[in-house]
């Protein structure tokens, strides 16, 4: 009998890869083949997304496509759209099943039961019952593996619907973390990203500490390289720091929310610290580790947003100079607080500093990757190959690319760094 097929549409972040890599070794150990997003299939799983309106669109966009493509799949749509807006999913031609967030551990059963077709059948939860953690790490598809440590988030910023997509912060106990850790370094993957909804928050369930998990994932055996996906400012304790500083497994590479370099902005939107706070994180980190990668989130255009807001946000990045930046346009979401402050920025007004911002990014990527021309550094190259060459990354995350060498995939090796080229990636040669 032939296998049946099921393919499997992540959206968003980190954390959703994660989950979509764990709901299909789960088809797979039942029986199933996978097979990739543009194969047919008889079951089309969406892992959706709903951080802006954009990625709603989106998620609509892809239901109408895939049925357009293939009538007869069964379509099924869980994660944070399908948690906060699941009758409108259900509306859409196509869909068999909308799974709340609290139910995505059902997702195999519920869909194996399905006679075939029909009306969508939803399972809907309010934010007060999505207590279930589900467990899950990604495996198989690529050399670094995402392993959810967290989930949920307590802080409820003004224009934030992950509190209601996400529910409450709740974690696994460490002990069953390092178990997953240990099945990741088994499947032969040497780099974990460690991720959630505010990672740094770990501990709300078990009353363990994220030191304490980072101490323990430290001495899985088989993992060579931990990364912390992100972690808010106020979290990113010294002891974090110093502990990264000094552990060869843990990376000089920090993702830090700031979304907004002025005071008033970060107040409005109920951030949980000052610019001046946040400076000061940043320079404990550079303080330790000077050659540290830094990531940092800005949302430009929030409502109020002045042009002298502006300004500030942009005089404060570029002292500060992370090495990138991720940029976004505010997007209203329904339900959240900010959707009703007054002094809306136009889009235009937006539009223009979001493109302000993209090219000092272009500006302090390239200065922080350029500081590493001639310099000799550890790179794990990945699977892919374009134009005969493959790509890896430093430990602080710059992309160097070298000759394709199929042994050399998946090892970390020593590389003697060239002249970067226009997308910021640095040549390499390897030396060990």
């Amino acid at each position: 009998m032939q296998k049946r097929k099921v393919n499997f549409h992540t959206l968003g972040c980190k954390l959703n890869f994660s989950e979509s890599s764990t709901l299909a070794r789960e088809f797979e150990q039942g029986g199933f083949e996978r097979v990739s997003t543009t194969e047919p299939a008889d079951i089309s799983v969406i892992n959706s997304c709903s951080v802006t309106e954009h990625a709603d669109k989106k998620c609509r966009n892809l239901i109408r496509k895939i049925h357009r493509r293939n009538p007869s799949t069964i379509i099924v749509v869980t994660g944070c759209y399908a948690q906060l807006k699941p009758y409108e999913i259900a509306a859409i031609e196509g869909v068999d099943l909308v799974l709340s967030n609290n139910d995505k551990g059902e997702l195999f059963r519920r869909v194996t039961e399905l006679a075939g077709k029909g009306k969508a059948q939803v399972t809907s939860c309010d934010v007060e019952q999505l207590t279930r953690f589900f467990a899950a790490f990604s495996s198989g598809d690529r050399t670094r593996a995402f392993l959810k440590v967290q989930d949920g988030c307590d802080y409820k910023c003004a224009y934030c619907t992950i509190h209601y997509a996400r529910g409450a912060s709740r974690n696994m106990p460490i002990a069953a973390l390092v178990d997953e850790a240990r099945q990741i370094a088994a499947s032969g993957q040497k780099e974990i990203v460690i991720t959630g909804v505010n990672t740094g928050d770990f501990g709300r369930t078990t009353s363990e500490r994220f030191i304490d998990l980072l101490r323990a994932l430290n001495e899985v055996d088989g993992i060579e390289r931990y990364r912390i996906s992100s972690i808010e400012p106020n979290l990113l304790t010294d002891e974090i720091i110093d502990f990264c500083a000094e552990s060869p497994k843990f990376q000089h590479h920090f993702h830090i929310p700031l979304q907004s370099g002025s005071d008033s902005v970060l107040a409005r939107m109920r951030r949980r610290y000052t610019t001046a706070r946040f400076a000061e994180r940043i320079e404990s980190v550079r303080r330790r580790m000077p050659d540290a990668f830094i990531g940092i989130d800005v949302i430009v255009g929030f409502p109020g947003e002045t042009e002298e807001d502006f300004r500030t946000t942009y005089a404060f990045l570029g002292r500060i100079a992370p090495a990138y930046l991720h940029i976004f346009p505010y997007s209203e979401r329904p339900g959240t607080p900010a959707i009703d402050f007054p002094d809306k920025v136009q889009s235009s007004v937006a539009t223009r500093r979001v493109e302000e911002l993209e090219t000092l990014c272009r500006r302090l990527h390239g200065d922080f990757c350029r500081r590493a021309e001639g310099t000799t550094d550890w790179v794990l190259f990945e699977s892919t190959m374009r134009g005969g060459m493959m790509f890896g990354y430093t430990g602080n995350y710059i992309r160097v690319k070298a000759p394709y060498d199929r042994e050399r995939i998946n090892t970390i090796c020593r590389v003697r760094l060239g002249e970067m080229d226009e997308s910021c990636d640095l040549t390499g040669e390897i030396v060990d």
